[in-house]
Parts: structure tokens; C-alpha cells; sequence
């Protein structure tokens, strides 16, 4: 039975300095996401872009962090669209830059709060974004996300996280890319860290599944949020933040279609597409692809094949 997918437009460019991620949402529709989720059998309704109005009054001692107000502006809107959204559907929010899952995520906890279920976080990235407010010296906040929803302190502008994943529910997955300072932050938190080493090492099949079995047992719901830079830029050039030795198609292929084959996925986020950097919408169309895959589309659809 097919799902009712949700799309949210979040046309954000405030965590980050290069311009263009502001043409994201639109990128996906004009690359089909509608049609395909149509084509799978789901029913879509888009409810177009979320307006932010920003908060004024938002304060950081940090003198490196830029677009704040903005920034907890349109954390507060999308928590509240995200949110409500889960209420009647499986939202799909269309970024934008990284920082919109301070928002995103927080509707989910929020949501999940009230379920009374435990919520966990799949981060498919390059990066930790393991910084706070306090922490970073680029003063990006797409690069702080994931220390918010862990519950780390610095995030005074933003409010208290509505509920705080614990870290053993969090799953970094393909990163490459760790500053010093998040890298000592990391040691005293007990996240759940797949980069690139342990999936070489390892593979992309056992790790992902241990941590979905534990999403299982605890009976939870999954955010899954998914930034370009998990891939290769080799594939996916409409990134501000290339990182060499990312995942391949088929590899990209495979995560999207073992959480469709768990059944787990129950919102989505799709993060730091800048189409200004694109090569006639191949990273759009590639991305439209994956939450194919995520839906239920299959490469090669056919029955096992018995022998002896």
C-alpha cells in the first residue's frame, strides 16, 4: 500500500556562505519528484514552500555565527510543518541547506514525543555537523544540526530540542570529513559513527542493518536525512561541500533500498543541493532517483532464482 508523501519546499541558504541552495525545492520538482513518487503508487501532496519570519531577538556570544535570526526563523517553521505533516503522512522536506534539520528533526522528536515512541536519526553525510553555536569558527550552522539533536549545550536561540535523541540512537553514516574539535566532541558522546573506513572495511549492508535492527527492537520511528556530499562529487557535483571518496550510485542505491525493504523510514530530509553548481540537473535527477529507491523502486525487480 502506498504511502502519502508530503513534500515541503525549504528553500534555505542562511547555514552556510555560497548561495543556491535556495533553488533546491525547486530543483526536485522540475526533476519529477512528484510524478515518480506518483508513478510508485503514493499519493503526493506538495505543500509549496514554508515561509519563515526571523526571530529578531535571537542572541549568540559566537561573533563567527552569521544569519541567526534567520536561522532559528526557519527552525521554528519547519519543526511546526514537519510536525504536522507526520500527522496524516510521511513528509519529504526539500532543501535548502543542512541547517533546516534543526527544524526538521525537532517536529519529528516532537512528533515522536507524543506517539510515545523513541525516535532515531539516520545521517547520511560527509560531515559530523557535531558543531554548536559556540563551537564553530566558520560560523555555519548547517555544520551544528546533529550536536542540537543530541542534546549539547550552546543552542540558547533555538530553544530546548523538543526531545533529545539519545546518541547511541544517532547513526552518522559515510562521513569523511571531522574537524579536531568535533572529533574530541565526538569521543564523549556515544554516537554511532559508520564513515568511510568501517564501510570499506565492512561494507554498506551490515552496518546499516545493526543499527535498523535496533530501531526494530526499540520499536521506534526513523528520520533519515540526506545530504548531497554522501556522494561522490564524481556523480553529484551540486554540492558546496565536496568531499573526495564519497558513495557510488550503486552503493547510494543499495542504503535507499534496504530502508525501503525495512519498512522503518518515516520522514525525510533532502539537504545541500545547490542546482547553480549542477551539470544540466544530473544531481537533481540522481537525488530524485535515490527517494525512488528509498519508495520502492527496484533495479533490477525479479524473482531469486533457485539452484540444484
Amino acid at each position: 500500500m502506498g504511502k502519502k508523501c508530503i513534500l515541503i519546499g525549504a528553500p534555505i541558504d542562511c547555514g552556510q556562505r555560497r548561495p543556491g541552495c535556495l533553488m533546491g525545492p525547486a530543483a526536485y520538482r522540475v526533476a519529477g519528484i512528484a510524478q515518480t513518487l506518483r508513478e510508485l503508487g503514493h499519493a503526493v501532496e506538495d505543500r509549496g514552500d514554508v515561509a519563515m519570519t526571523p526571530d529578531a531577538g535571537a542572541r549568540c556570544d559566537n561573533p563567527a555565527v552569521h544569519s541567526l535570526a534567520e536561522c532559528v526563523g526557519w527552525s521554528q517553521a519547519l519543526n511546526g510543518a514537519t510536525d504536522q505533516a507526520l500527522d496524516t503522512g510521511f513528509p519529504i522536506i526539500m532543501g535548502g541547506d543542512h541547517s533546516l534539520a534543526l527544524g526538521s528533526v525537532a517536529g519529528a522528536a516532537a512528533h515522536a514525543k507524543a506517539k510515545g515512541k523513541p525516535l532515531f536519526l539516520l545521517w547520511l553525510d560527509a560531515h559530523s555537523d557535531f558543531h554548536t553555536p559556540l563551537t564553530t569558527t566558520s560560523g555555519n550552522l548547517h555544520g551544528t544540526p546533529v550536536a542540537y539533536i543530541a542534546g549539547r549545550d550552546g543552542f540558547d536561540a533555538f530553544g530546548p530540542f523538543p526531545h533529545v535523541i539519545p546518541p547511541e540512537n544517532i547513526c552518522l553514516f559515510g562521513i569523511r570529513s571531522v574537524d579536531p574539535a568535533e572529533h574530541a566532541a565526538l569521543l564523549n558522546h556515544d554516537l554511532e559513527i559508520n564513515d568511510m573506513r568501517v564501510l570499506d572495511e565492512h561494507g554498506i549492508v551490515k552496518p546499516l542493518r545493526d543499527f535498523l535492527d535496533k530501531v526494530v527492537a526499540a520499536g521506534g520511528m526513523l528520520h533519515v536525512s540526506l545530504d548531497v556530499d554522501f556522494l561522490d562529487p564524481s556523480i553529484a557535483p551540486a554540492v558546496g561541500t565536496t568531499v573526495p571518496g564519497g558513495t557510488t550510485i550503486r552503493e547510494a542505491h543499495l542504503v535507499m533500498e534496504l530502508l525501503h525493504e525495512s519498512g522503518l523510514v518515516t520522514s525525510l530530509d533532502l539537504v545541500e543541493l545547490n542546482p547553480f553548481l549542477d551539470e544540466r540537473g544530473r544531481t537533481a535527477r540522481l537525488m530524485v532517483d535515490l527517494v525512488a529507491s528509498l519508495m520502492g523502486r527496484k533495479v533490477f525487480d525479479r524473482p531469486t532464482r533457485s539452484f540444484g
